[in-house]
């Protein structure tokens, strides 16, 4: 005959794993139905941007193409496809060829709405690397209502654009572009501003990164041969690898625009002891705490700056804002553009 406090105790433990396993919302196994949910629609979504990315190029991904991106299986991308199908996201011809239907092309905008923004905010509000923004963007994109993106969009000020040039998508899905042309393609000694700055491959951005270029900068293309591209941007020359300088697209100035290199305008820190200049802009590399300390010391479009003196060579060097001095080191001065009002003034 069982023991009867065997039997209890056994009981006990079967029917505190089945809550365990089956508790509403927090048992395991709803737990995993929530992660394989969320894991699918990832992936989902991940796959829309994908293949929005490619209709806008007017060209149209595989099968295979798709799973490659995703990192899965073809049969797993097949499942996929067919779920989203089923959804009318995408149609799948006859072919074999995959088109995104307008509700999958609506759901792919929200997506790449909500990475852009957070790459902005990444970039304008926290410390993370430039490195970083694409790779944190692509996870934080998919936790977000649109209830919350919308006050993402609010905090941030509404941006039109993210820190690559990319457009951000408007609530209503319309996408304004930034038209600019491949550098390389541009004729030779002739002065532009870079508007995109392309984000993937993620080993050609780090070399963009690295070279200190950014939307907004001038340029100018000094040399084209097949095995290097030779360019002038931020007073320094860069050689870059023709399929790295393709990644760098740009505008001619606008009539009357006053380009950030002329002879007129110069940035803070090439300013001597005694010289007096007004700031004309803050570049858009100078970003989040750094750049609204500055402001906080009224540096800002039109203020008058005078250099008053230096510690030596990427030192600190002073400067009257506003009638206060401020101490600014080399690499922030140079991320000022400023237009010199006259070339001495007593000191």
């Amino acid at each position: 005959m069982p023991n009867p406090l065997v039997a209890l105790l056994a009981g006990a433990i079967i029917t505190g794993f089945t809550v365990l396993l089956f508790w509403p919302d927090r048992g395991l196994f709803w737990r995993w139905q929530h992660t394989r949910r969320l894991t699918e629609r990832v992936l989902i979504e991940d796959a829309l941007k994908y293949i929005h990315k490619r209709d806008v190029l007017k060209e149209y991904p595989c099968l295979q193409s798709i799973a490659g991106v995703l990192n899965i299986t073809v049969d797993h991308a097949a499942v996929l496809l067919q779920r989203m199908q089923e959804h009318e996201l995408v149609e799948i011809r006859a072919d074999g060829g995959i088109t995104i239907l307008p509700s999958g092309r609506e759901y792919a905008l929200r997506v790449i709405r909500t990475h852009r923004l957070w790459e902005r905010y990444l970039a304008d509000e926290t410390g993370f690397s430039e490195l970083d923004w694409h790779t944190q963007a692509e996870r934080l994109e998919h936790e977000l209502t649109e209830e919350e993106v919308e006050a993402l969009s609010a905090q941030l000020g509404y941006p039109t654009h993210d820190p690559h040039g990319d457009p951000i998508p408007t609530t209503d899905g319309e996408v304004v572009f930034h038209n600019g042309q491949p550098l390389t393609s541009m004729p030779i000694d002739t002065p532009f501003y870079i508007v995109h700055i392309e984000d993937e491959p993620e080993v050609v951005y780090a070399q963009l990164v690295a070279e200190g270029l950014h939307p907004g900068m001038e340029v100018r293309l000094t040399g084209v041969l097949p095995q290097r591209v030779r360019l002038w941007a931020g007073g320094d020359e860069h050689v870059l690898a023709p399929i790295v300088a393709i990644n760098i697209s740009v505008l001619p100035f606008p009539e009357n625009g006053i380009a950030a290199d002329d002879e007129a305008c110069k940035r803070l820190s090439n300013l001597t002891p005694g010289q007096r200049a007004q700031v004309i802009s803050l570049s858009p590399a100078l970003r989040g705490v750094q750049r609204r300390r500055l402001m906080d010391l009224g540096i800002l479009r039109g203020t008058e700056i005078t250099a008053e003196f230096s510690k030596g060579p990427g030192k600190l060097t002073a400067y009257r804002v506003r009638g206060a001095l401020v101490a600014l080191r080399e690499e922030q001065a140079e991320l000022i553009n400023v237009q010199c009002l006259e070339e001495k003034v007593p000191v």
